[in-house]
């Protein structure tokens, strides 16, 4: 089926936020090569639009436009840069709705969640557009006579984009924000699922005066794409976020170039519950970790761990608050769970229940009858999990729980670092001496105490092991984009020396 491109349209305030062609130095641009690939709705299975594929060489003209615009972009006066962005978050802000309703529309998450996302994702404008002004160098005390020492911050240069589809808006403002702000120019490669709520920000960037050339979104076969960024030497930053095995790859792609690489990648978060908790109390707050964008989320609670003498009291609570999740398309009035991102994805989530089940652990509810769509998966409740599983060790991006019961703290610390991710953990205690031993003793970047949410523009978001590298957000995410210059200056006549 086909939803043609101007019924899509007319679900919009401001049909101009629907586009289907590339944005490259200031225009917006078609493939030449005749290659193009259709967006589906997840929910539905219709044909959204299509977007083109480009050539190589057209992504090196995004290059060459970048490079062209960051010889001006970095000559603005830091409060110069800071009212361009704070324009483009006003109409971030202005337009929503249109926004949201894109998003749900590529992407299937309901739109309560859209509308916090765009939400989520302008706060990061926002945040970098005041942080551009506070990029400061430092003096340094000097050992040498009659010389000044010290240090500036400078942009990297070009800094290449490449984002997934589970945060389509959220997840290229908090890399675009932090190094326009930082004076860098941005490619944005958006995930193929999702590409036009990049397009949207592109057109709204464009209205805020963002000079062309400084913010470029380019579009086709990732591999083709992120070859090219990554082996073109002008590129000087790469960020990504993804699986562990892509960021691999584009690692070891950036290596000859010498790129300054960011990855926040694959995440396995344990939420362990202690015995003083209420089991009601953690077990709702489990099902929000857990089921948040449909277990396609890198924060989502994957292995639930929970004190021994509090287990089956908390299951019951569990399966309680989880049947009374509605699942169904993500325009509709009351919808908590949208669709998976396409039938990959659920067939995913089948085989690691089928797993888990075959190695014993007990399907506690989890109809996948009930499906309103070959997208959907049906939330499902695991107990008995064990090491052996796939749902232990992989991430499972889908609305699969599994929960296993632990005898005491050192036991529970042993399982939660049991993966190759650290990317974030969740503890749920009122015992302050549990507190900090398990916090401090966590391999993980971020922790979690007695809450869901854990992100927003402050957080130094980011992981350890092979979870990723460096931090998005925060004082430090606008580091990823930034050169620390060091200067001498020494006074006139007097003698040099090391």
């Amino acid at each position: 089926m086909t939803l043609s491109s101007k019924t899509l349209s007319s679900k919009l305030s401001d049909p101009r936020l629907f586009r289907q062609y590339a944005y490259v130095d200031g225009k917006w641009t078609h493939g030449e090569g005749g290659r193009e690939e259709a967006v589906f709705d997840p929910a539905t299975g219709e044909a959204l639009g299509h977007i083109p594929w480009l050539e190589a060489h057209q992504i090196t003209a995004a290059v060459d436009a970048a490079e062209a615009a960051f010889v001006h972009w970095r000559a603005l006066r830091a409060d110069e840069r800071c009212e361009r962005l704070l324009a483009w978050y006003d109409l971030l802000q202005a337009h929503r709705e249109d926004l949201a309703t894109l998003m749900t529309l590529e992407q299937g998450k309901p739109l309560p969640d859209a509308r916090g996302e765009v939400e989520y994702g302008a706060s990061f404008v926002r945040w970098f557009a005041e942080e551009g002004k506070r990029t400061f160098g430092e003096t340094i005390p000097s050992h040498i006579p009659n010389a000044a020492l010290g240090t500036i911050k400078e942009p990297v240069g070009i800094a290449a984009l490449i984002t997934p589809w589970n945060f389509p808006l959220a997840m290229i403002t908090r890399k675009a924000a932090a190094a326009m702000a930082a004076g860098c120019t941005v490619i944005v490669k958006p995930a193929g699922e999702t590409p036009f709520s990049a397009l949207a920000l592109a057109e709204l960037a464009e209205r805020a005066g963002i000079p062309a050339g400084v913010f470029n979104v380019v579009l086709g076969e990732p591999a083709e794409v992120s070859k090219i960024l990554c082996a073109e030497d002008r590129v000087k930053a790469l960020s990504f976020t993804g699986s562990t095995r892509v960021g691999r790859l584009l690692l070891e792609q950036c290596a000859n170039t010498v790129k300054r690489v960011s990855l926040e990648l694959g995440g396995n978060a344990p939420f362990i519950v202690g015995p003083d908790m209420d089991p009601k109390e953690a077990a709702f707050a489990a099902v929000a970790a857990k089921f948040q964008t449909a277990g396609q989320d890198c924060l989502a609670a994957d292995r639930i761990l929970v004190h021994e003498s509090i287990h089956d009291a908390f299951v019951e609570h569990f399966a309680e608050r989880m049947a009374a999740l509605t699942v169904g398309n993500g325009l509709e009035s009351e919808v908590d769970l949208g669709p998976l991102i396409h039938r990959q994805a659920v067939e995913k989530a089948a085989a690691i229940v089928d797993d888990a089940i075959s190695k014993g652990a007990t399907l506690v509810a989890g109809d996948q009858s009930q499906a309103p769509g070959e997208n959907f998966f049906m939330p499902v409740l695991l107990t008995g999990v064990t090491h052996d599983m796939k749902i232990w060790h992989e991430e499972s991006f889908a609305p699969v729980a599994g929960i296993t019961a632990y005898a005491d703290d050192d036991q529970v610390i042993e399982m939660a670092n049991d993966t190759e991710y650290g990317l974030a953990a969740y503890l749920y205690t009122h015992d302050i001496r549990r507190i900090w031993k398990v916090l401090r003793a966590l391999e993980f970047g971020m922790v979690s105490v007695n809450s869901v949410k854990m992100t927003g523009p402050p957080v130094p978001f980011g992981g350890v092991k092979h979870s990723g590298l460096g931090r998005e957000g925060g004082v430090t995410g606008i580091d990823e984009y930034l050169e620390t210059k060091y200067y001498c200056l020494g006074a006139l006549g007097s003698v040099s020396g090391s």
